[in-house]
């Protein structure tokens, strides 16, 4: 390990060395690329800076050892000392050493859409994206809607908003799937409590090199924008549909008055949901190559359920349950986001270090 690490602290140094020098500030995208590495490489340059010390002191100990004497009493307590602290360090750091999500540095796409349950499902929906945009000001990241489709009853068919900041992707990536609800809706009389689910996908920005879109693929329509209500109806086609003929995915932008912005708006959705086919699709292939995992990984999916009678979460992938539902409900995630995180360090460091992927304890139906 000692080499390995050394190698990424002189490769460390050397990208500091080009980011200083004045023909690489000068190139934007290559300023930006060593940028992103050297910045990725902080935290394992920290753990092992510290990791080579201890190494070094135990090397020192040991030469100390052979001398005999009192020094080789307060060696062997060195000794001791650091073999206490390797371990723990050891493991962190083969944890920064995983290989990372490709994508894990992105600006992320959010779209959330009502599923069975009707108006509640699209409430629900509603609940969900203002949940995710708390979540995302209490980051530090900035939260925008750009598309919306509302529900007669003021809440969400389906709504899509961008999340930017430093690593959305990375902690939001696991809430794609069926989040379920059951709570007793403000137009039930009776008071019976209904169960309700809503569709979350989590898509890293595309960029125009990554997915390239021929013109004579897309079937561009416009209309004129209309909101909840009858709210921000123009008189203009300023609202515009892109449909993909190849995929048939369609895409929807009114949010804006000008009908440039919503194509634009509908290009950039457009070519994230393409990228994001193209993760699913390889994603697919390597589970079917490997068959190591618990489920489909399907976002057909049941992940999550709310229970508001019971202000309880449960994120079913994990068995984890919290009894503070309304916390989370205004942005507080960083447990459940947190524990999903751990979850896949774990899994992926037994995979590495070629042992048994820990089982999860999947929690069944309430």
């Amino acid at each position: 390990m000692k080499d390995r690490l050394q190698a990424i602290l002189d490769r460390f140094d050397h990208l500091t060395d080009q980011l200083s020098d004045p023909s690489v500030i000068s190139d934007n995208q290559k300023f930006r690329s060593l940028s992103q590495e050297r910045s990725s490489l902080e935290k394992v340059v920290e753990l092992s800076r510290v990791f080579l010390d201890l190494m070094r002191r135990k090397e020192g100990a040991e030469e100390l050892m052979k001398s005999g004497g009192e020094m080789a009493d307060l060696a062997s307590e060195e000794i001791r000392e650091v073999n206490r602290e390797i371990p723990d360090l050891e493991k962190k750091i083969l944890i920064e050493l995983l290989p990372k999500d490709p994508h894990e540095g992105r600006n992320t796409l959010i779209e959330i859409r009502a599923g069975a349950g009707g108006d509640e499902a699209s409430l629900f929906a509603a609940d969900l994206i203002r949940m995710y945009l708390k979540y995302a000001s209490k980051k530090g990241w900035s939260g925008e809607i750009i598309s919306e489709s509302f529900s007669e009853k003021g809440g969400y068919k389906e709504v899509v908003a961008m999340l930017s900041g430093p690593d959305v992707y990375g902690s939001l990536k696991f809430e794609s799937g069926v989040h379920r609800v059951q709570r007793i809706p403000v137009t039930e009389a009776s008071g019976r409590i209904h169960t309700s689910t809503v569709t979350v996908a989590i898509m890293p920005e595309a960029t125009d090199a990554e997915v390239d879109i021929d013109e004579k693929d897309l079937k561009i329509d416009t209309m004129r924008a209309g909101g909840a209500g009858g709210q921000h109806v123009n008189k203009t086609e300023s609202a515009v549909r892109i449909t993909h003929l190849p995929t048939n995915t369609v895409v929807i932008c009114r949010d804006e008055r000008s009908q440039i912005k919503n194509r634009a708006r509908a290009m950039q959705v457009l070519r994230t949901r393409l990228l994001d086919q193209q993760i699913e699709k390889q994603n697919s292939e390597m589970a079917a190559q490997r068959k190591a995992q618990v489920g489909t990984g399907d976002r057909s999916e049941r992940i999550r359920t709310y229970n508001f009678q019971q202000e309880r979460v449960t994120d079913h992938r994990i068995g984890l349950t919290l009894k503070k539902l309304s916390s989370v409900m205004e942005g507080d995630l960083d447990e459940i986001v947190q524990s999903l995180q751990q979850d896949e360090y774990t899994r992926k460091l037994a995979e590495s270090l070629g042992q048994p992927v820990p089982t999860r304890q999947i929690s069944s139906d309430d």
